[in-house]
């Protein structure tokens, strides 16, 4: 246990605890955490079960330990990118419908892959066959997918489909893009529990490549931010929202004016409670990079002047949760002399921000997008570390 102190602008202070705990993963990477609307958090992560199959496992939370993990599914044949990692989200009656996804190679090129989402009806017992949730049929991208459970026992899905696209750009940063090809879509769809597709829409026509999409419920309804790609390759965060059953026209957040050539590898993250969205994002415009956050009171119908809220040489890979309707907290990345610093700060929509929080810091460097949720009164982590094996690790924070 080490103790962390929080000492806002407004002059409270705050003194913060945080805990490492064991992580389920033996030889492991690309976490990912999800917690239901009964507060249950739920990890999980690719075991790399030899060179050439891998795994997807979760665990549950409970008193503050790891359950037994459980297998979701395995292959010999996956895409498994540090950036573009699988999901597990929970809903349904009783939470007892769980849908995971991952990534499968359809094809020979390096970045030919399909979505594959499988299905429990008995809390992960039990896994059904996988299916893809687009009908392309087309050996190209396909990834960078955000879920949510909806009231109807049915599930959504957004993602990037590179139907339209064909060699180029990848999962690297500086990668360049599809050039002399069609664009990156972005692309939504609902499914229910045996799997069959409904208002499949695409979102918008032409977006950056390889950066993650996030999603969140609001009062009004589902809004997804993405990062975007203009004709002149402006690369900033836009939203779109479904109002009414409808999706509205695209829409940026702030005007950052981010030109740049090949795809940065920096998604945005989402949170809302009721109508407040907050969304916290990663820049280099004027070459200098950013974390900046934004709120809106309005389901993300329009968002205020954003707030920079980094230590000033940050790597982004942000996360974001709402701890109240007045208070977010913001995690990502940043560059210091002793390594790669995971960092959080309290923040809220009237400018009020917290001192900074470093959660750890890795000397060797593994590129890895940290996640974090808030269950009740906690934030749990979870990240990737390198020693002599690749493994997950896990922490608590208590507010």
């Amino acid at each position: 246990m080490f103790l962390i102190s929080c000492e806002e602008h407004s002059s409270t202070s705050t003194e913060l605890s945080v805990n490492e705990i064991l992580s389920p993963s033996k030889n492991g990477g690309e976490p990912n955490l999800f917690v239901s609307d009964q507060g249950e958090v739920y990890l999980s992560w690719v075991e790399y079960l030899s060179d050439s199959t891998n795994a997807l496992l979760f665990s549950k939370l409970k008193n503050d330990q790891w359950s037994a993990p459980k297998t979701i599914a395995s292959g010999g044949n996956w895409f498994v990118n540090w950036a573009d990692f699988p999901s597990l989200v929970v809903g349904g009656e009783n939470e007892k419908y769980l849908a995971a996804h991952w990534l499968q190679k359809s094809d020979e090129g390096t970045y030919d892959y399909d979505i594959r989402i499988a299905q429990s009806a008995d809390g992960g017992e039990n896994w059904s066959s996988s299916f893809v949730p687009h009908r392309d049929s087309i050996s190209a991208e396909h990834g960078f997918v955000s879920m949510l459970p909806q009231s109807n026992g049915k599930f959504f899905a957004t993602w990037l489909d590179g139907r339209n696209t064909k060699g180029g750009g990848g999962h690297e940063e500086g990668g360049h893009g599809h050039g002399g090809h069609g664009a990156m879509t972005l692309r939504a769809a609902v499914f229910d529990q045996n799997g069959n597709l409904s208002e499949e829409a695409e979102l918008d026509s032409r977006i950056c490549d390889c950066c993650q999409t996030a999603a969140v419920e609001t009062e009004e309804g589902i809004i997804v931010a993405y990062r975007d790609r203009s004709d002149e390759e402006i690369r900033d965060i836009s939203v779109v929202r479904k109002v009414n059953g409808k999706w509205t026209t695209p829409k940026p957040v702030f005007n950052d004016l981010w030109r740049i050539e090949g795809c940065p590898v920096n998604g945005p993250s989402l949170d809302a409670i009721g109508k407040v969205v907050g969304l916290a994002w990663f820049t280099m415009s004027g070459e200098e990079p950013q974390v900046k956050v934004a709120f809106s009171n309005d389901n993300g119908a329009h968002f205020a002047e954003p707030l920079r809220i980094d230590g000033g040489n940050p790597l982004g890979r942000v996360d974001m949760v709402m701890i109240s309707n007045n208070k977010a907290l913001v995690s990502w990345q940043e560059e210091t002399a002793d390594g790669t610093a995971l960092n959080v700060v309290q923040v809220s929509p009237n400018g009020i921000r917290g001192e900074i929080l470093t959660i750890n810091v890795t000397a060797n460097h593994v590129r890895n997008f940290p996640r974090m949720v808030k269950s009740r009164n906690q934030i749990v982590f979870a990240w990737t570390e390198k020693g002599e094996e690749t493994h997950v690790k896990t922490a608590i924070m208590n507010l």
